[in-house]
């Protein structure tokens, strides 16, 4: 099988495309045919080496938690009717970045016929991350919505999720990628680039703020959002592509009664994570969402692809393809 492994820790350049055997499903594993990976922004962090502390992956090694693909064989104990099937499925965090990767079968999710599997490869993050998020949040009807970092994966999803659920939803985003998220239909897009995009979010909620803000970005974008959360709102720091989660005054989330949660509401149980899934599937499948795959790469361009993110020049979800 061909794999694109990280041969250092560093810069995009240090991916090199292997050739390895085919690995073999074991008992309860399934032997998955790789058609489509997503791609995370950790995904770059580790590689370059800055998230040591973090993640345990050491190079040589092949990255990718995510795949999408039709089920080639099958282990000991597993039913042979997932045999051929589409099926999404998380990898454990590795071996991803490959064109065959077995995986155990309780974490495979068989994709409806009328789902794409780049499609579904897209949901498998973004979208469970997503509805996790508005589960916590306990996003809902009469809540104003504000979503922060609005042109990412997970952002244009939960643009979406708050259009379907909420009474009102802003969207922050930035530069080029205003007139693409502008299409999803939010009430209000702003400019993180302009020096009063606060004001303009303020117009919009009002002195009340913002019940639910999803910050997306963190750093300092993110600490001036939880500003703009309503007294008893909630806020969500989960995201850090700024390179550091936004800093929560705790003191000031205390006395304003904010319900202030971290990346850790996102982090799931096995089987909740296929639930969310599975949910996410039936939601393309329904037309509620729709992930935004803004560009692809080949598998040996994995470089290439993670030298588009880290520049911040993606929009929507990436995703690599194999060629089967």
């Amino acid at each position: 099988m061909r794999a694109a492994m990280v041969s250092k820790f560093g810069g995009p350049e240090v991916f090199r495309l292997v050739e390895t055997p085919d690995p073999v499903a074991g008992d309860g594993e399934v032997l998955i045919g790789v058609e489509v990976i997503d791609t995370l922004w950790v995904e770059t962090a580790i590689r370059s080496g800055a998230a040591q502390e973090y993640f345990p992956m050491r190079p040589p090694y092949v990255p990718g938690s995510g795949i999408a693909g039709r089920v080639l064989q099958v282990g000991a104990g597993v039913p042979r009717g997932l045999l051929g099937r589409r099926v999404v499925a998380h990898t454990g965090g590795v071996g991803g970045y490959a064109d065959r990767a077995v995986v155990a079968a309780e974490a495979v999710v068989v994709v409806p016929d009328s789902v794409d599997l780049a499609v579904a490869a897209a949901l498998l993050h973004d979208a469970v991350t997503a509805l996790a998020l508005f589960d916590v949040t306990k996003v809902g009807r009469g809540d104003g919505v504000l979503v922060v970092g609005a042109s990412g994966g997970l952002g244009l999803l939960c643009v979406q999720l708050a259009r379907a659920r909420a009474e009102r939803v802003v969207a922050v985003a930035r530069g080029a990628k205003l007139e693409r998220v502008a299409r999803l239909g939010p009430d209000k897009l702003i400019d993180s680039a302009r020096p009063d995009w606060i004001a303009q979010a303020r117009a919009v909620f009002g002195e009340h703020g913002a019940d639910v803000v999803l910050d997306n970005v963190g750093g300092q974008l993110g600490e001036a959002a939880f500003m703009l959360t309503a007294r008893g709102g909630r806020f969500s720091a989960h995201g850090s592509p700024s390179g550091r989660f936004a800093s929560v005054d705790w003191q000031a989330a205390d006395e304003r009664g904010v319900s202030a949660t971290g990346i850790e509401a996102a982090q799931l149980t096995a089987r909740d994570r296929s639930a969310y899934l599975e949910q996410a599937l039936r939601e393309a499948a329904a037309g509620v969402i729709a992930p935004v795959i803004g560009q692809t790469f080949p598998l040996d361009q994995a470089g290439a692809a993670h030298a588009a993110i880290e520049g911040r020049a993606v929009f929507g979800k990436t995703l690599l393809t194999t060629g089967i």
